[in-house]
């Protein structure tokens, strides 16, 4: 066993341990990445990290990047908090975002809306089908109850707690966790009104590609869904991928969908023709 409790040998340690390699981890630069999406250059690589189970991650975008989501076995549950970069104070609204687009389920074509009316997220593709714009994250409470545990150092930390860590790198805190959506968990709603949770595990590798309509700060947490009826803690690990991309044009199919879509559009346009 290293003896670390004497600085030259923690160093010596420490420094030994360069250049190790583990699953989940960002690469750096994401450059260096060995699994890129298709068709995408090195040198447009934003952001590349695998979010262990329980993990979180946090990240600013530009405006026009790509953001990939990937289920690498199946079972990942991608909770995103998103923020305008440049005013936070600005933020996701999934009340909006359904209503605006009379439609509950999220899926390719749809938008991902402000509560100042502007879109964030374009969702370019959707490999997966089964999100949830519903539900929110799990908490501590909640998770105690289905675990046994559920606080932010145990073996089953909560969405909610992890949020909170994630934030604090951008000087926001807990006031700050608005409702979220939950990537590649879906849940359905019956004709009573109930919630049928679709949990998995689904087929390894599902994946979803937005499009940052604007400068956004993005944050996620991968813990289990908070309707998951399984006892066990299950989750997999969630790849996030980001590289540079061209903002979106006028003639964009998704921008000019409906009517309500291209408000939302010219929103954001307004904001940066100033």
């Amino acid at each position: 066993m290293t003896d670390t409790a004497n600085p030259y040998a923690a160093q010596a340690h420490a420094r030994a341990m360069a250049g190790t390699q583990v699953e989940a981890m960002p690469t750096l630069p994401a450059s260096a990445a060995s699994d890129l999406p298709a068709g995408v250059a090195p040198a447009d690589m934003l952001w590349a990290e695998t979010i262990a189970p329980g993990g979180y991650t946090a990240k600013r975008l530009d405006r026009g990047a790509r953001l990939q989501l990937t289920d690498v076995a199946g079972d990942a549950c991608a909770s995103m908090l998103i923020f305008n970069a440049e005013r936070p104070v600005e933020r996701l609204n999934v009340a909006d975002t359904l209503k605006v687009q009379w439609n509950a389920y999220l899926g390719a074509g749809k938008l991902v809306l402000s509560d100042m009316g502007k879109v964030m997220f374009s969702v370019l593709e959707d490999g997966a089908g089964t999100h949830d714009a519903f539900c929110g994250a799990s908490n501590q409470g909640t998770n105690a109850a289905k675990y046994g545990t559920g606080d932010n150092w145990g073996p089953h930390p909560n969405a909610r707690d992890r949020f909170n860590l994630a934030l604090a790198k951008f000087g926001l805190g807990r006031r700050d966790i608005h409702p979220c959506l939950n990537w590649f968990k879906g849940v359905k709603v019956e004709a009573d009104g109930a919630l049928v949770p679709q949990h998995g595990p689904f087929t390894a590798g599902r994946s979803l590609t937005l499009r940052a309509e604007m400068d956004l700060i993005v944050v996620l947490a991968n813990c289990p869904h908070v309707l998951d009826p399984r006892p066990a803690y299950s989750v997999t690990p969630l790849r996030v991928s980001a590289w540079r991309g061209p903002v979106t044009s006028p003639e964009d199919p998704i921008r000019n969908a409906t009517p309500e879509g291209l408000r939302a559009f010219l929103n954001v346009e307004a904001e940066y023709s100033r």
